[in-house]
């Protein structure tokens, strides 16, 4: 079975101001911001209670001393959402309640956005070969992974953070964190 190659079309949001910047051998370069490239490291694999973070062969050696971490952070693309359409809305109701504010999808985790980047903290079940087996992730089976990083409690936190009212309305805060994943790619 041939693999199809997936490439995702990012779009510049802002910019850092460095007219110039300079390389590895100390050339002067413009950096460009206008256009990028991103490709999938691996695919999420959901069979039953099983979720697994499956890596593509040429990238596995990336997982070497994953194994060390409890938590990892997952970053995936809502592919499922790549419209034009789905990417022009800037507004959205959290979690889908009609009852939640409109809000921005940069106040969110809305999976309609104009980068379609997901992110979830999970749990690390275990790691062998080119696959870790995670406790849970927010996406769907065959979703592309873009990168892994790990958690590290003691840069991975906020002094005092602060959220939005309808947030803690919901019982996000203090319910459980998990609801089904299967309403949450819209």
């Amino acid at each position: 079975m041939a693999k199809r190659l997936l490439i995702f079309r990012l779009i510049a949001l802002g910019f850092f101001f460095f007219p110039t910047f300079t390389d590895f051998w100390g050339y002067a370069m413009e950096a460009s911001l206008n256009a990028f490239t991103l490709q999938p490291v691996g695919v999420v694999k959901k069979d039953g209670d099983k979720t697994r973070l499956v890596i593509n062969e040429a990238y596995k050696d990336g997982l070497l001393g994953l194994e060390g971490f409890s938590h990892v952070y997952v970053y995936f693309w809502f592919d499922k959402n790549d419209t034009h359409d789905k990417r022009a809305i800037l507004r959205v109701h959290p979690m889908g309640n009609q009852s939640n504010p409109l809000t921005g999808v940069f106040a969110t985790r809305s999976p309609v956005r104009p980068n379609l980047i997901g992110m979830t903290l999970v749990k690390v079940l275990a790691v062998s070969g080119s696959t870790v087996e995670v406790d849970w992730i927010d996406a769907l089976d065959n979703t592309p992974i873009v990168d892994i990083k790990p958690f590290i409690p003691t840069i991975d936190c906020a002094d005092s953070p602060k959220i939005p009212k309808w947030l803690d309305d919901d019982g996000w805060v203090k319910g459980p964190r998990r609801a089904s994943s299967s309403k949450n790619h819209k």
